[in-house]
């Protein structure tokens, strides 16, 4: 059974994984499975945990070829869903079971293809199977956060090739959201407006560091990023709550998506990159001051001592430039 440990002096939880331990090619760059058999291709659903979501398969037995998104529970899970969290204190230190929930999310069943590839219909149906999820997981109680998250490319932390991505039901919301939250409150108690929103619409003004935008969202550079053409994809219209997203304003999310992924990888030769969904906690009320956004965060630095020890992030390449440089991609 995993646990989380909690670091007595600035307050973040840590997960100790031990069912991870187990994964094939641990410590390897991400590569086949032996054989060239890869668990999430159509006919090989033997190879994963039976699917908790599927979408496009007809009326079937589960479990079969025909869909085109499915969700397993992940096979090497960094959290357990059985057991009770058991929080107890260990002397001055404090620790709980690692409950939680580890999914996957198989965006296609076409291997060689990834996420800025597909359609936006399909990148729309990938978007509906997390807002799915996070629904169906909200009922359990002992969860409080669901961090969706794709790392795609092996120096941004992905150990399959197929395209995927991946959510963790935690009992606990990570401290990274903790202060986020805090820091859109300060600023709506102080102005009494969205922090989220004052940047959308000063992005939208300047436009020195807007990559595009639609209808319901706006793509940009963030006036502060911590690596090189970090890009944040975020709603026009204030919502706290990514599953409370509609499936059409969820379709102009995948558009925004889609675009900002193929930019980069036409713009920046196919690099590493992860990207997280940044929403409200699950116990938490709709929030006026906290809105949902999803940030594209490519590999091309690396993170040593310096930043380790100071929590700056060195950045060589000026949002203005980067968005100026994406602009002129074609998607």
């Amino acid at each position: 059974m995993p646990e989380l440990r909690r670091d007595p002096i600035v307050g973040r939880w840590v997960i100790i994984a031990t069912e991870r331990a187990r994964r094939p090619n641990q410590f390897r760059r991400a590569e086949e499975p032996p054989g060239g058999l890869c668990p999430f291709c159509p006919g090989h659903e033997d190879k994963t945990p039976p699917e908790v979501y599927v979408w496009g398969r007809p009326a079937v037995p589960p479990n079969l070829p025909g869909w085109q998104v499915r969700v397993v529970p992940n096979r090497y899970p960094a959290l357990m869903i059985e057991g009770q969290l058991d929080r107890e204190a260990a002397g001055i230190y404090d620790r709980m079971n690692g409950v939680g929930a580890h999914e996957v999310v198989i965006e296609t069943p076409e291997h060689s293809r990834d996420l800025s590839e597909l359609t936006d219909a399909q990148v729309t149906e990938v978007l509906f199977a997390f807002k799915a999820r996070v629904l169906d997981l909200r009922n359990d109680m002992r969860f409080r956060y669901v961090l969706i998250f794709k790392n795609h490319g092996s120096a941004a932390g992905a150990t399959l090739e197929h395209t995927h991505s991946q959510l963790i039901a935690l009992p606990v919301t990570p401290r990274q959201v903790a202060d986020e939250i805090e820091g859109a409150r300060r600023h709506h108690e102080h102005r009494e407006r969205c922090i989220y929103c004052d940047i959308v619409g000063q992005e939208r003004k300047d436009r020195s560091r807007l990559v595009h935008e639609n209808e319901e969202f706006v793509v940009f550079e963030p006036w502060a990023p911590r690596s090189p053409f970090e890009t944040w994809i975020v709603p026009r219209r204030h919502e706290s709550n990514f599953e409370a997203e509609t499936k059409e304003r969820l379709a102009f999310a995948a558009q925004a998506l889609r675009i900002t992924l193929a930019k980069l990888m036409t713009g920046l030769g196919r690099p590493a990159y992860n990207f997280i969904v940044h929403t409200n906690p699950l116990r938490d009320p709709p929030s006026a001051s906290y809105h949902w956004h999803i940030e594209v965060v490519p590999a091309l630095t690396q993170v040593a001592g310096f930043e380790w020890g100071s929590g700056f992030h060195i950045n060589p390449v000026p949002p203005e430039e980067a968005a100026e440089f994406l602009r002129k991609i074609s998607a």
